[in-house]
C-alpha cells in the first residue's frame, strides 16, 4: 500500500513537473515572440519616417523625382544582394548577435545622414542601411517563424504583419510632429533604433541558432514553394505601387491630390485591420488555398474599384480599405506557408529568398503598374494589379494540378 502511494505521488510530482516545463516553455515562447516583433515593428517605424525624410530633403535640395527616387532604389538593391549572405553570417555569429549588429549599423547610417548633405553620400549610405534592414526583416521573421507553435503560425504571423504595417503607418505621423529639418528627425530615429535593440540585449532569450547547411539559391525556393515566394513578390508590388501611385489615380480621375494620399492611408488602414482575422483563418484552412482566395478577391478587387468611380466615392473608399486588407495578407499567410514547410537552416534561406521577391516587387511593380496607368487613364494602376493576380492564380492552378498527379 506504502509503495503504492509513493508511486502515485511520484507520477503526481512527474506531471506536475512537466506541466511546469511546458508552461515555462510557454512563457519563453511569449516572450521571445513579444520581443521579436517590437522590435521590427519599432524599425517599420524608423524606416518609414527615414524614407519620407530623405525623400523631403532631396526635394528641397531641388532634385528630380528620377534622382530621388534612386535612392529607395539603392536600399532595394542592398537587399537583393545582401539577402542571401544574411543566413551565412548569422551562421557565422549567431542570430542575435547579427541583429544587434544591424540595428548599430542602422543607428549609425541615420547620424551619417544627419552631418551630410551630399548626394552621392547618402546614395552610398541607403544601400548600406538597407542591407542593415535586411538582415533584421530576415532574421526577425526567421525567429517569429522558427518558434511559431505550429498550430498558431498563421495567427502569429498576422499579428507580426499588422505591428510592422502599423510601424509604417505611424512613422510619417513622427516626422510631422518633429519636422523634417535640422537633426530632430534623424536622433528620433535613432532613437527608436536604440529602443528596438534593448529587448533583444534583455529579453528576447536564446534565438534559433542556424545550423551549418550548404548554399541553396532564390531559384530553389521559387521553384520549390511559387506559391508563397511569389506571394512576396505580389506583395511588395502592390504595397509600393499603391503607396507611391494611388495619389496619381487619384488626380488621373480628376480627384484631388489630398484625396489621393487620403486613398494612401485607407490602403495602409486596410492592411493593419485585416492581418490578423487572415492569420487566424491560415491556421483553419490549407494555406495554398488561402493564398488562391486571397488572389481570387484582390482580383476581383481590382476590377471592382474602378467600377465605383468617383461617383460613388464612399464606395469606392471602403472597397478600397476592404482590398487594401485583403491583398496585404499574401505577405503574412506566405511567410507562414514558408514556415510550415522547411526548417532550420534551410527555413532562414526560405525567408532570405522572400524578402529578395518582396524587395524585386517593389522594385519592379512601380513600373510595371507605372506603365499600365500610362495605358489605360484613369483606371490603369487597377487593371494592371489585377493582370499581375491573374497570373499569380493561374501558377496557383498550374501548381496544385502538378501536386495533385504526384
Amino acid at each position: 500500500m506504502l509503495q503504492s502511494k509513493n508511486l502515485e505521488r511520484f507520477r503526481l510530482s512527474r506531471e506536475a513537473e512537466g506541466a511546469g516545463s511546458r508552461a515555462q516553455s510557454r512563457g519563453v515562447i511569449l516572450a521571445a515572440l513579444a520581443c521579436t516583433i517590437a522590435t521590427v515593428s519599432i524599425v517599420g517605424v524608423g524606416l518609414s519616417l527615414t524614407m519620407a525624410l530623405l525623400s523631403v530633403r532631396l526635394g528641397e535640395q531641388g532634385y528630380s523625382a528620377h534622382a530621388i527616387g534612386l535612392n529607395p532604389a539603392a536600399g532595394g538593391l542592398a537587399t537583393l544582394f545582401g539577402a542571401p549572405f544574411v543566413p551565412v553570417a548569422a551562421r557565422w555569429l549567431g542570430v542575435k548577435r547579427v541583429l544587434f549588429l544591424a540595428l548599430l549599423i542602422g543607428a549609425l547610417c541615420l547620424a551619417a545622414f544627419a552631418l551630410t548633405d551630399d548626394y552621392w553620400a547618402w546614395l552610398a549610405l541607403r544601400a548600406i542601411f538597407g542591407a542593415a534592414l535586411t538582415a533584421l526583416f530576415v532574421l526577425s521573421e526567421y525567429w517569429i517563424n522558427a518558434i511559431a507553435p505550429p498550430e498558431r503560425r498563421g495567427t502569429v504571423m498576422g499579428l507580426y504583419a499588422a505591428s510592422l504595417a502599423s510601424g509604417f503607418v505611424a512613422g510619417p505621423a513622427i516626422l510631422a510632429l518633429v519636422g523634417t529639418h535640422g537633426a530632430a528627425p534623424f536622433l528620433a530615429a535613432i532613437g527608436l533604433f536604440i529602443i528596438a535593440a534593448m529587448p533583444i540585449v534583455m529579453g528576447s532569450g536564446d534565438a534559433p541558432e542556424i545550423a551549418a547547411a550548404p548554399q541553396v539559391s532564390v531559384l530553389h525556393f521559387l521553384t520549390g514553394a511559387p506559391i508563397a515566394t511569389l506571394a512576396g513578390f505580389l506583395h511588395g508590388a502592390i504595397e509600393t505601387a499603391s503607396m507611391g501611385l494611388l495619389p496619381i489615380y487619384a488626380l488621373h480621375a480628376g480627384l484631388s491630390a489630398e484625396t489621393g494620399a487620403g486613398f494612401v492611408g485607407l490602403f495602409a488602414l486596410g492592411n493593419v485591420l485585416f492581418q490578423i482575422p487572415i492569420g487566424l483563418v491560415s491556421d483553419l484552412i490549407d494555406r495554398r488555398k488561402l493564398l488562391f482566395l486571397i488572389g481570387l478577391i484582390g482580383f476581383l478587387g481590382a476590377l471592382a474599384i474602378p467600377l465605383a468611380g468617383q461617383e460613388h466615392i464612399l464606395a469606392l473608399c471602403t472597397l478600397l480599405v476592404i482590398w487594401g486588407g485583403i491583398v496585404g495578407g499574401l505577405y503574412a499567410v506566405g511567410l507562414a506557408h514558408l514556415g510550415s514547410s522547411y526548417r532550420g537552416a534551410e527555413l532562414a534561406s526560405a525567408n532570405a529568398a522572400f524578402i529578395m521577391l518582396y524587395s524585386l516587387g517593389m522594385l519592379g511593380g512601380p513600373p510595371i503598374i507605372g506603365f499600365g496607368m500610362d495605358l489605360l487613364v484613369p483606371n490603369g494602376f487597377f487593371l494592371s494589379i489585377a493582370a499581375l493576380l491573374a497570373v499569380y492564380l493561374a501558377i496557383i492552378c498550374w501548381r496544385s494540378a502538378r501536386l495533385s498527379l504526384r
